[in-house]
């Protein structure tokens, strides 16, 4: 129910419009969208010169459903949520859209929407079967490639002996699976070519399966490192000296990558050099000159190119067929041009020499210490440990039988919580040792002694499992303070941060009082360049809001009391922001809070306050408490099957490894949906408005906290679907998801033949300040997300529609059948074929396979 302002209600003799120089033509205009704003309102009477927030007391999701009403117009012109923005009363929104009212169409030569191509079932179904049997035939080969392994290893004696043969059974694996994507891609491939080719084809499941071996490959632990790059180069990457990659996010079809001499691509950056779009995956080039710079979570499209010593700010995209000139700056989605420089780090010494050193050291330490003292510590674990070792031995296994629920039961404890402990006392000591070593704002050498230190202090303390375990509570506060965080003067909450936060270095954060995060934060505080980097204090204001899946830089130019959008870009130059809203990228102003958000304000001071934030602390622990016993029970049962595998072990031989990996994945996935559809009791969530403090608010949180890393793993195959309809999506039929994420599944909604592409996500909720609201979304059939593109909550996309990658699609919005959106707030795009697009749009297919790409 959409909430009526009561100011709007108080000035019935207010008149629809004022008398404005539009002419006749703008005060129909004027008169028509005050009428339609009035309807929506349920107010009989709004005026033309009264602001849309601060005046009506509307928000965004009444405006978004304002814009969709007037798109329904075919003898209106189209506003934005950004011309909403920009121009936040009647008669200045007609003043802008123009003085010149569109003829209306005639609806009999209207086209009619183009309804989805039908999928081929049959297509589906043996594409979903041979996947399947490519999983359990690299299961089985895995399995008895690790029981020869350690059967060998087993017949050596004394520990050095052992270190040898774990050293050389483990460094074989590692060549091994290293080597075997580059072979299986040249064989199944060969090169790369710029195409199109349908999903579930014969074509797609051989692309599917070099996807698979590329992010399965151990060489993703070596991103940041000129061994990464090599690697690069032996799958048909063409990378120049001196490059540096620190995105995990692996390029897929190499071969259409061009990495110029000294270019530098930060960390959440996508350039896949594939998408997929309506059944189809197209593959196209990305050219990078020399020297270029690539900010943080940026998206790269294909057929996209940058000239010598461009650069792309952070919380950017290019749309295909854009080209950044030589030496020019562009930032936003879809980027434009600015003046503002985000290389902000002075170069170092850092040749050849001694990125080969850092190389070969690096080889050292994996060679001699890690890799033996993992595959060696695994045949301690197995010999040494009674529970196991008792099982290995002929002549006891059979006694030990009676007692595998109790050994299973000990290990698993022991396991699991030792984890807690020492992990977390580990945090809290070893990230300051760092520090005194690393240096605030001083430039270091890449590829050196500081930069180890600093690559491993961010890997320690970017664990993803404490941050989901005290997170969305009041104890993710004394968390982050442990490792680091500068949180003396915080002002909790009980939900001050949630479940996702990452940085460089936890010890040059500062957040001020009363700020709240909702999730996805990167804190940016290091810089790099092609040789160097620093790492520098990133400061939050007080009494800040941040939405989802924001990167905030060092030096980003906010203070106190902002509300910063999902999504949105920080800017780093102009004056300090303070008392405002930030949206979009790059971004704009907005109002900071409107009235229906203040109606749960009492509930945030006071004794109120304190009580229900005391209700709060304790059903948080009580959700994490639960959530620890969630995840033991899968460790205890995934060692109790482990342990009965060893018990097999003697019986059927090696090919119980392999059913353990098979079986394994499986038990995880029901077991999880299993405790994610008993939370909700089986039933589907409902729209809500309320406040955090709302008990309602707090069992969603509960919710949110269900493990679902095992999703990842179906990426790019029918069980995808099948697991979503599982958790209750309401999703149908040949959907094709390459990594997207739902926070709310039961009221999400995906129609037939729906192309998700990867890091795409539908958040059916929104938490800004203390309100939580939530509502349904819903995907007609045939549509597309591109690659991290965002859908917020009460959107509808029609049938046909395309959203670009890296779009942010605002709560509310009506997206009409067969249109393309795209944009940050997504706006509605021309059409393929409707000529070149300039800063900010996207080109014809035809235009980006003309667009300059050396």
């Amino acid at each position: 129910m959409v909430e009526q302002s009561s100011e709007v209600a108080s000035e019935p003799d207010a008149s629809v419009v004022a008398m404005s120089d539009t002419g006749p033509d703008g005060a129909d205009t004027e008169r028509e969208l005050a009428q339609t704003l009035a309807d929506l309102l349920g107010a009989e009477r709004v005026p033309a010169d009264s602001h849309f927030f601060t005046d009506l007391g509307a928000n965004s999701l009444v405006m978004a459903q304002f814009c969709a009403r007037i798109r329904k117009r075919p003898d209106l012109p189209s506003p934005s949520m950004r011309d909403i923005y920009r121009h936040p009363t009647i008669h200045s929104l007609a003043t802008a859209l123009g003085e010149v009212v569109p003829v209306p169409a005639d609806p009999v030569d209207a086209p009619a929407p183009t309804p989805p191509p039908p999928g081929n079932r049959w297509s589906h179904l043996l594409c979903g079967t041979l996947q399947l049997l490519v999983f359990l035939g690299y299961s089985l080969v895995s399995g008895f490639a690790t029981a020869m392994g350690y059967e060998w290893i087993a017949t050596g004696k004394g520990l050095a002996d052992v270190y040898l043969r774990s050293l050389l059974f483990g460094g074989i694996a590692f060549v091994a699976l290293c080597a075997f994507p580059v072979a299986a891609k040249w064989v199944l491939v060969g090169r790369w070519r710029p195409g199109e080719f349908p999903v579930w084809s014969l074509r797609y499941l051989r692309f599917w399966l070099v996807k698979v071996l590329l992010h399965a490959n151990p060489m993703v632990l070596l991103i940041g490192t000129p061994l990464y790059v090599l690697y690069l180069r032996a799958l048909g990457a063409r990378v120049g000296k001196g490059v540096t990659i620190l995105s995990h996010s692996v390029p897929v079809c190499t071969d259409l990558l061009t990495i110029g001499a000294g270019t530098v691509i930060r960390k959440d950056s996508f350039f896949l050099g594939y998408r997929a779009c309506a059944g189809h995956i197209q593959t196209g080039r990305i050219t990078l000159g020399a020297d270029v710079y690539i900010g943080e979570k940026t998206v790269l499209d294909i057929d996209t190119a940058m000239g010598d010593r461009a650069q792309l700010g952070h919380s950017s995209a290019l749309h295909r067929g854009q080209s950044v000139p030589d030496g020019a700056h562009w930032h936003g989605s879809p980027a434009e041009p600015t003046s503002t420089d985000y290389l902000r780090v002075a170069p170092a010494r850092c040749g050849t020499v001694r990125r080969a050193w850092f190389a070969l050291g690096t080889l050292v330490q994996l060679f001699l210490l890690y890799i033996p003292l993992f595959v060696g510590g695994m045949y301690m674990l197995f010999t040494e440990v009674p529970a196991i070792g008792k099982r290995l031995d002929p002549q006891t296994a059979a006694l030990s039988r009676s007692a595998l629920v109790p050994d299973a039961l000990l290990l698993s404890l022991v396991l699991f919580f030792g984890f807690l402990v020492l992990g977390l006392a580990a945090l809290c000591t070893l990230p300051r040792l760092v520090g005194l070593v690393i240096r605030p704002d001083k430039v270091y050498p890449l590829y050196g002694f500081h930069y180890a230190l600093h690559r491993a202090t961010a890997r320690m303390t970017n664990i993803k499992f404490f941050a989901w375990l005290f997170g969305d509570s009041s104890y993710i506060v004394y968390y982050l303070r442990g490792i680091g965080y500068d949180l003396s003067r915080v002002e909790q909450t009980g939900s001050n941060f949630g479940t996702e936060v990452q940085h460089e270095t936890p010890l040059l954060v500062s957040v001020g009082s009363g700020t709240m995060v909702a999730d996805g934060l990167s804190v940016v505080n290091a810089d790099y360049s092609s040789t160097s980097f620093r790492a520098c204090r990133v400061s939050i204001g007080p009494h800040n809001f941040l939405g989802n899946n924001i990167a905030y830089p060092a030096g980003g130019r906010t203070g106190d009391n902002c509300l910063l959008a999902t999504k949105v870009m920080i800017p780093l130059d102009g004056e300090i922001r303070e008392g405002v809203g930030l949206l979009g990228s790059p971004c704009f102003e907005i109002p900071r809070s409107v009235e229906r958000d203040a109606r749960f304000d009492h509930l945030r001071t006071g004794d109120t306050l304190h009580q229900r934030l005391a209700a709060k602390n304790r059903y948080n622990l009580r959700s994490m408490a639960l959530m620890l016993l969630v995840r033991w029970l899968h460790t205890f049962a995934l060692t109790l099957f482990g342990l009965a595998s060893v018990d097999l072990y003697g019986v059927v031989g090696q090919v119980v490894i392999g059913g353990y990996l098979a079986f394994t994945l499986a038990f995880t996935t029901l077991y999880f949906i299993l405790v994610e559809r008993c939370l909700t009791s089986f039933r589907a969530l409902r729209p809500r408005l309320c406040s955090i403090y709302d008990p309602y608010f707090w069992w969603h949180e509960r919710v949110w906290k269900v493990p679902d890393h095992y999703l990842n793993i179906f990426n790019g195959t029918p069980y995808k679907s099948l697991v979503w309809r599982l958790l209750g999506v309401r999703i149908g039929r040949r959907v094709f998801d390459d990594g997207c994420y739902l926070t709310e599944r039961t009221l999400s909604t995906i129609g037939d033949d729906c192309t998700l592409n990867a890091g795409s996500k539908l958040q059916c909720h929104s938490q800004e300040d203390g309100t939580f609201k939530s509502d349904g979304t819903t995907l007609g059939a045939g549509c597309t997300l591109g690659v991290a593109a965002h859908v917020h909550y009460g959107v509808t996309m029609g049938d046909g529609s395309v959203l670009a990658p890296d779009s942010f699609l605002m709560k509310g919005e009506e997206v009409p059948p067969n249109a393309q959106w795209g944009g940050n707030p997504a706006v509605e795009m021309p059409e393929s074929g409707s000529g070149s697009a300039g800063p900010g749009r996207a080109t014809s297919a035809a235009d980006a396979a003309s667009a300059t790409l050396s």
